[in-house]
């Protein structure tokens, strides 16, 4: 069975107050050009489509626009929902869909919804678990013991009765394995409460898993995250996004590969001085670290002139310290240009360059001469 795994939409998400509608429409459209060049079997979008439980409408609308061009392609389509997701919202229609080859995951109710797709190989099974917490696993087992997320996964799990001997078995996930690494834009309880033990997935064929948003293999390539097809936070700026393309053979061998997506703008972070920033303008959505030595004033507004997608920008200064307050009687016996050039040190990290120190040494002997 061939594949493409995808997951963290996040449909409707906002940099500050661009919003990212575009960019998201762009990336869908490269899915559905995959799925008419590699023709797999399936399409599993693991979780997170939308960025929040209302989504606005553009969004609703851009994801009912990307599942008919899907629909189309006769290739069958599963979707669960994530955390980020209302799973009431988002299983609207899906029986009307099921027969257009697009399934929505239910709102659980104590068992995984199962889907056969045929291959020219057989059989395989699809299973799909959306985002779960303990209490509501916990409302279906009452006599089984479910303390955190590892049980409960392991119990949703075991009640579906899989026969992992005689049948090949997906399942589509969207949990915290433990191991997987994280980054700024996901929103994990603190001290790892949602890590989930890799081990409740053993037997699986393959598990489509959604929630974190780099591409990843957790403890093998059997249980992989395909990460988010845009960058949400700047500590994704080094994140390669890609989808995954992948091949289940007749005796459960898989096959991985990976195709980059391509956004209209990247997310990245500049730091140099202003002068040098704006030579090379871009309408990538940007976070700017200015490093002049002196303030440049209204660099805001100056900046956006050649980076209309500026999301943030902040002016530091390298290899100093910041708040030094002089202690005037220490320094009684040095001259005011001994005293300045020492604190110029101390917060710039460096010494003074010579116009700089010719110009203090103008204006004290101004100033000096002023006063007697």
């Amino acid at each position: 069975m061939r594949f493409i795994h995808i997951a963290d939409l996040h449909l409707g998400k906002k940099l500050k107050e661009f919003s990212l509608i575009d960019d998201q429409r762009a990336v869908l459209c490269q899915v559905t050009e995959a799925v008419k060049k590699h023709k797999p079997d399936a399409v599993f979008i693991a979780g997170d489509v939308y960025d929040r439980m209302i989504p606005p409408a553009e969004a609703v609308a851009l994801f009912d626009e990307f599942l008919s061009s899907l629909a189309e392609l006769d290739v069958q389509v599963f979707v669960i929902s994530g955390n980020h997701d209302s799973p009431e919202r988002l299983a609207f229609g899906s029986a009307l869909m099921d027969r257009s080859g697009v399934h929505i995951s239910p709102v659980y109710d104590g068992r995984l919804s199962k889907h056969t797709v045929t291959d020219e190989f057989g059989e395989v099974d699809v299973y799909m678990l959306p985002f779960v917490r303990p209490a509501t696993v916990r409302h279906f087992f009452e006599d089984t013991k479910i303390e955190n997320y590892t049980d409960a996964v392991r119990a949703a799990i075991r009640a579906a009765d899989i026969d992992f001997e005689n049948r090949r078995n997906v399942l589509i996930s969207h949990q915290f394995v433990t191991g997987g690494v994280t980054c700024d834009s996901e929103v994990l309880s603190v001290g790892g409460l949602e890590n989930v033990d890799g081990s409740v997935y053993e037997g699986f064929d393959y598990v489509a898993l959604g929630h974190l948003h780099g591409l990843q293999s957790v403890g093998s390539d059997r249980i992989s995250y395909s990460g988010t097809p845009l960058k949400y936070s700047l500590s994704e700026q080094k994140h390669k996004k890609r989808m995954i393309v992948g091949e289940i053979g007749a005796d459960g061998e898989l096959t991985l590969k990976y195709e980059e997506f391509s956004p209209i703008r990247d997310l990245r972070e500049i730091e140099n001085e202003f002068d040098e920033i704006i030579k090379n303008p871009s309408e990538d959505y940007v976070h700017i670290i200015l490093t002049d030595e002196l303030r440049v004033p209204q660099a805001g507004s100056k900046l956006r002139v050649y980076f209309p997608n500026l999301i943030s920008w902040d002016q530091v200064r390298r290899g100093g310290q910041a708040g030094i307050v002089p202690d005037i009687k220490a320094h009684k016996d040095r001259s005011p240009e001994e005293v300045f050039s020492e604190l110029f040190r101390q917060i710039n990290g460096k010494e003074m360059a010579p116009e700089q120190t010719e110009i203090i040494s103008t204006l004290s002997e101004k100033i000096w001469r002023e006063q007697l």
